[in-house]
């Protein structure tokens, strides 16, 4: 019986890099993408799936539709013919608004296999999308969702922002409901965060403070919980059903195998990653800038945290990789009568309050891990 696994495409390009951006993406150029998707092609060819069978393929970036109906179609056509598909798989591309409008080229992509699209909104209010470098308007917001219900998804997925420059909580609101108004099946809502190195790092200062940011994380969960999107996970909320398949891989420790600069993988026991540089792409010589395998006290390690992250939380009676629940149940106590955890169903989940310590929560529970006999 073939094992399931996870696909993910790394698309580097995009029309310009937004200023709170640190992925690794370049500008587009025709000549490089048709080099890439070579390269991209080769390498799949060359790689040893065995015993596998694809459940979910991610095209991410960058921004994937740049690459245009025929090249992501290439794309996919060569995954399947690298490592069976399977049925019911859930396919999905990124996509930027401006180049997601046209219902023809959507439907070519609907055709060539992809059933789900991820679009990435960010905003419904014009000058917070100019301030952060975003090359859409909230228009093609709206012309991108109908053409790709025309085109037959009917699996969409919004990506919004909250805690840009200059915003405060009605203005969050608003951005809330418009992206509800477009009827999505999913929503990732993330907070700004001003990494070094980025431009938007030298305007850090005109983002909304801790507790502002606070607030909106707060009405995100209850706003659209009432709208009927079920919070799945720190940042992810979807109507029944519909949570992001792929994601999902991340978070609960299965395999998944990435392809493209900076793109990283979890299989076979090692995780690897490969350096973030296009050119040893073209060149045929990707290198991996990590590789390493898993030990023991690293899964419990990553299972504990990840666990923690998603709303089911940690399952006391399927405890993974040996790990031992009991040291940490007076502080998970402790936590619940302060409001941040509470245990139900034989299960330890973090409420809202809780995500937002999260990072605070899980740094002691992992103080706590016993020495590994």
């Amino acid at each position: 019986m073939s094992r399931a696994l996870g696909i993910y495409i790394h698309v580097p390009f995009c029309k310009q890099k937004c200023v709170y951006c640190d992925f690794y993406s370049l500008p587009r150029r025709e000549e490089d993408m048709d080099a890439y998707v070579s390269a991209l092609r080769a390498q799949l060819a060359e790689t040893d799936f065995s015993g596998y069978e694809a459940d979910t393929v991610y095209f991410g970036g960058g921004t994937p539709s740049y690459l245009g109906p025929r090249r992501l179609a290439a794309l996919l056509e060569a995954v399947s013919a690298a490592c069976p598909i399977a049925p019911g798989a859930e396919i999905t591309f990124e996509a930027n608004p401006d180049s997601a409008s046209d219902a023809g080229d959507l439907a070519a992509l609907r055709r060539a296999g992809f059933n789900r699209i991820s679009l990435g909104m960010q905003s419904a209010d014009g000058g917070e999308l100019r301030a952060i470098g975003r090359v859409h308007t909230a228009a093609q917001v709206r012309a991108a969702a109908e053409a790709a219900r025309k085109a037959g998804f009917d699996n969409l997925s919004l990506d919004l922002i909250y805690g840009l420059p200059g915003q405060d909580l009605p203005r969050w609101r608003k951005n809330l409901s418009s992206a509800v108004e477009l009827a999505p099946e999913h929503l990732s809502c993330y907070g700004l965060k001003a990494e070094p190195g980025t431009p938007l790092y030298a305007r850090r200062e005109s983002l909304p403070g801790d507790e502002v940011q606070a607030e909106m994380y707060l009405e995100t969960v209850s706003f659209l919980e009432a709208q009927g999107f079920r919070q799945y996970e720190i940042s992810n909320f979807a109507r029944p059903g519909r949570e992001s398949r792929h994601n999902l891989k991340y978070w609960t420790l299965e395999e998944y195998l990435g392809f493209g600069p900076g793109a990283h993988s979890c299989f076979q026991g090692r995780r690897f990653a490969w350096t973030r540089a296009l050119d040893a792409y073209l060149a045929d010589s990707p290198a991996r800038s990590e590789d390493y395998a898993l030990s023991r006290r690293d899964r419990q390690e990553e299972y504990l945290m990840l666990s923690l992250r998603l709303a089911r939380g940690l399952c006391l009676d399927q405890p993974r990789f040996g790990l031992d629940f009991s040291p940490f149940l007076p502080f998970l106590e402790r936590c619940e009568a302060a409001g941040y955890a509470v245990r139900r169903e034989r299960a330890w989940r973090l409420t809202p309050r809780g995500f937002l310590v999260s990072n605070q929560i899980i740094g002691e529970l992992l103080s706590l891990l016993p020495p590994l006999c």
